[in-house]
């Protein structure tokens, strides 16, 4: 049985493959589903070169890409979240 969480995904989907198309990545997830994802939404991503970009792993909770030190969890894209690392740095530079 599958474990669902608050935003109704459930635990077992895991990410098969991502592919970038023009301003956008793919991710291939192991439910049938592909996901549309704006590079804009990842500024790190945005600004890799092509190469950086392939260089990616899968795990079962997301992507990572040692080199550009990025992780985005498969959890967060279905949730419609994008890069949370600026925003809490955004607030706390607002609270200074």
């Amino acid at each position: 049985m599958e474990q669902s969480n608050e935003s109704g995904t459930t635990s077992l989907v895991k990410p098969t493959d991502i592919r970038f198309e023009g301003e956008k990545f793919w991710v291939d997830l192991s439910d049938g589903r592909s996901l549309g994802v704006p590079l804009s939404w990842f500024p790190v991503l945005e600004a890799a070169t092509p190469e950086q970009r392939q260089g990616f792993n899968l795990s079962t909770r997301g992507l990572h890409w040692e080199e550009l030190d990025e992780d985005i969890s498969i959890e967060g894209l279905l949730a419609g979240r994008g890069d949370m690392t600026n925003r809490r740095r955004r607030k706390v530079e607002a609270a200074e």
